[in-house]
């Protein structure tokens, strides 16, 4: 927690607002009252769309489970975006400090002195029109304003690569979020989007998510100020019939309710390069990484 206080402080600074989120936020009846009160978003007209996915289906998988899989990039959308992240320097460890191309990530463990699990393109991607189409594609658009309501609004982007990594420690994985089970708190409503830009499998560094966790939490996990928990205690807690391992090739996409319980896992073979397009209600609030400004994008 203490490593996420100059996000927390910045996000202060910019509106207090978000204090009373972040209090009170984890708490299921408030969020159920705000859920209640919301109106309903008005669907875009999704003919346009690179995915195939129905929205009315994916929303009410949506609000049941928390996570739906089975979204695809399209091949060429993809690859353009591959073709960026390999091509365009990245920064260590969610810090502008150490900047590098993938290809020299142990010139860059070199550099900053310690494991380097991640690297991130923060304002870079805006520099790829293939992430800013994915970013406005009239479907997520659609399914955020159906689960959200008509106050859905991107409040995040994020492209970001995670590497083999031997020797981290638990403060290194923590930082990256990987390897703990833990929810988002990032706005009263939110929702992410996620797309796997090289294969992932079990060794890939996959995505795991607690199903029905958004909806369903015991009183020790809503009275506490930390959003992580040993992982056997969620186990126990929700059953770990509710796990789910994302595993899928290039292009793979899923989206999830961040409020359920979830973590990233260590990659143990190739780097991974992940995209993100987060979605919430409330214009006080802006992603942050450790003061880092958020990519946001303006309301539709």
């Amino acid at each position: 927690m203490a490593a996420r206080l100059p996000t927390y402080a910045a996000n202060m600074r910019d509106n207090p607002q978000w204090l009373a989120m972040f209090a009170l936020g984890r708490f299921l009846p408030v969020r159920q009252a705000l859920w209640r009160l919301a109106h309903e978003g008005v669907s875009d007209d999704c003919s346009a769309s690179m995915f195939t996915a129905n929205q009315p289906e994916t929303v009410s998988t949506l609000r049941s489970e928390g996570l739906v899989t089975g979204l695809q990039l399209p091949e060429p959308v993809c690859a353009d975006v591959l073709r960026f992240a390999q091509s365009t320097p990245c920064f260590a460890n969610l810090s502008r400090r150490v900047e590098f191309l993938p290809s020299a990530h142990g010139k860059a463990v070199g550099r900053a002195g310690r494991p380097v699990l991640t690297g991130h393109y923060f304002d870079r991607v805006e520099a790829c029109p293939a992430v800013v189409a994915v970013r406005d594609d009239p479907l997520l658009h659609a399914v955020a304003a159906g689960y959200l309501g008509r106050k859905a609004r991107v409040i995040s982007t994020r492209l970001w690569w995670s590497f083999p990594t031997s020797d981290a420690s638990d403060a290194d994985l923590n930082l990256a979020s990987q390897e703990k089970l833990h929810f988002d708190l990032d706005d009263w409503r939110a929702l992410k989007f996620f797309f796997y830009l090289t294969p992932v499998d079990q060794d890939g560094g996959p995505h795991v998510y607690i199903r029905r966790t958004h909806n369903r939490r015991l009183a020790r996990h809503q009275w506490t100020l930390v959003v992580g928990h040993p992982n056997q205690e969620v186990l126990d807690a929700y059953g770990p019939e509710n796990k789910t391992t994302v595993l899928g090739g290039a292009g793979h996409g899923f989206v999830v309710d961040p409020f359920g319980f979830h973590m990233g896992t260590v990659v143990r073979n190739s780097p991974r390069l992940m995209l993100e397009v987060g979605f919430g209600v409330s214009s006080a609030l802006g992603r942050r990484f450790h003061g880092e400004p958020a990519v946001q994008h303006p309301r539709r």
